[in-house]
């Protein structure tokens, strides 16, 4: 298989796709939701987010030191989009959605998404283009229709994906939905193991 070197000034983003979120957060005690792909399990109980440092959400995660990881379905792709593009600054982006609070009572969560979680900042990194704050996750909130049999259903949530979209020309990217399942885990390999 041949391999390509992509440039790093052009390819910014390394793995897709990527999973969009909406990351809320208060400012000024005001729900504020941005769309961010730059999240991550760093293991069960800990996210990271990364943040712009001249994003205005900045203030929420410092004044507040909590956050929330919105999961939308692809329902909500508009919206999703819509809060990559605005500025809390300017627009009141909570006013699409239907705001609701947990245990930290001051991370805003989306009743609409999906999956919601809850988090504490635990710490923060500062690299040159983003702030990466690391939470602790005080909870995990999952709409009930979106349960089967107690356990989260990938199916009924329809999560979105975000990838580059070659068929739309350089630079752009799309947003994308989950495909058929391929294989069960710890299953689908087993004819590889050596007898």
């Amino acid at each position: 298989m041949t391999k390509r070197k992509l440039d790093l000034k052009v390819m910014k983003n390394l793995v897709f796709p990527y999973l969009p979120t909406l990351v809320g957060v208060n400012v000024g005690e005001k729900p504020n939701y941005i769309a961010i792909g730059l999240i991550g399990w760093l293991c069960y109980d800990t996210m990271s987010v990364s943040i712009g440092h001249q994003q205005y959400s900045r203030k929420g995660f410092e004044e507040n030191r909590t956050f929330s990881v919105n999961q939308p379905g692809a329902k909500l792709v508009r919206e999703l989009d819509f809060c990559g593009m605005a500025s809390g600054r300017t627009v009141d982006k909570a006013a699409l959605f239907e705001t609701f609070y947990g245990e930290t009572k001051t991370a805003p969560m989306i009743a609409e998404c999906p999956v919601n979680v809850e988090c504490r900042v635990v710490q923060t990194l500062v690299r040159p283009v983003h702030t990466v704050y690391l939470g602790e996750v005080v909870a995990v909130h999952v709409s009930e229709d979106c349960v089967t049999d107690g356990i989260m259903d990938v199916t009924r949530i329809e999560p979105i994906f975000y990838a580059p979209d070659p068929s739309q020309g350089k630079q752009v990217h799309s947003y994308w939905t989950l495909g058929q399942r391929i294989g069960r885990t710890y299953e689908v390999g087993k004819d590889l193991r050596p007898t």
